[in-house]
């Protein structure tokens, strides 16, 4: 196992190119006011598969030799990752299986369905789910591509930090939705080697954060999934966690986690302010800036990362639930 390099990512950008959407960088006049410093939004949510995740997919099935291509590709997802494989596999001529627990909205469930990968679901985590794909990829043969602990997904991740600096040079802090890792890990280190002194933020929600409470404990845990409108945030990061965990502990410099309140606030804001549609876990960077969780010091980019939400639950958020 070898470390990630910063040239890693330029390769990426250079395999995906064609592949994957340059998200624009938008200024933000209420969040800037707010704060009081100059606040952009990367709006990765209008990718194609309207998440970042497809960044990590194209690149890691680019990756594949021909003989892997035919034995075709498996993943375990929260819904976002399986979208974005059966894209990029479909795009590539490979076969998927996405393994998805029943607490993945149906929503992103029929999207999958929809670009042709075949679809399991089983158990109540991700890690129940990661454990189906694990045995599909030992019985068939699979190539098993995990959602963010693997180096073609990390790198994949990693050009949209590229894009950072290329769009917004003079970034001093970049706040990132944290979950698995894998889009924190391929951004900050793509930031760091480019300016140490930009500042990285990790945000995630108060329930079932599992890398906040694997780099406190010092090592990966299970953690329990709770209901959660950061939904995709959810799940492990796996015991045998190669990557995303030391990368994050090394790359982190704030950890933030929000309250489910904060996360509906967020996404009211984003759709009346900035008009914007998004899922939970792309809100939780705005979410922090508006609690001054984050010292105003700009420019500040906020990833938002996707906007696969199920329309009833977004509905009943800008209604005044806070689920």
């Amino acid at each position: 196992m070898s470390a990630l390099q910063l040239n890693d990512i330029y390769l990426a950008r250079q395999r995906i190119e064609s592949l994957v959407r340059r998200t624009p960088m938008e200024y933000s006049p209420s969040l800037s006011q707010r704060v009081g410093v100059a606040v952009y939004l990367k709006l990765e949510s209008q990718q194609i598969t309207g998440s970042f995740k497809l960044r990590g997919a194209s690149n890691a099935v680019a990756q594949l030799g021909v003989e892997e291509k035919a034995r075709g590709v498996v993943a375990a997802s929260t819904g976002n990752h399986g979208r974005a494989l059966a894209y990029a596999a479909s795009r590539q001529g490979v076969k998927a299986t996405i393994c998805l627990s029943h607490r993945v909205p149906a929503n992103k469930v029929q999207a999958i369905r929809d670009l042709g990968a075949q679809v399991c679901i089983v158990g109540q985590s991700q890690d129940d789910a990661q454990r189906e794909a694990e045995r599909i990829a030992r019985e068939q043969g699979a190539t098993l591509l995990p959602p963010f602990d693997h180096p073609a997904i990390i790198a994949g991740q990693g050009t949209l930090g590229l894009e950072i600096l290329e769009q917004q040079p003079d970034v001093a802090q970049v706040l990132v939705p944290l979950s698995g890792g894998g889009l924190f890990a391929g951004v900050a280190l793509a930031i760091k080697r480019a300016n140490p002194q930009i500042v990285t933020h990790g945000i995630s929600m108060q329930r079932g954060a599992a890398m906040h409470a694997s780099l406190a404990a010092g090592h990966p845990l299970e953690v329990e999934e709770l209901p959660t409108l950061a939904d995709s945030l959810g799940g492990g990061i796996g015991l045998d966690n190669h990557y995303t965990f030391h990368m994050t502990r090394d790359l982190c410099d704030q950890l933030h986690l929000l309250s489910e309140t904060s996360i509906a606030d967020a996404l009211r804001h984003a759709y009346r302010e900035e008009r914007l549609v998004l899922e939970g876990a792309a809100a939780v960077g705005i979410a922090a800036l508006l609690d001054g969780l984050i010292e105003p010091r700009g420019p500040i980019v906020v990833v938002v990362s996707g906007r696969n939400v199920d329309i009833d639950q977004h509905l009943r958020v800008l209604a005044g639930a806070d689920a």
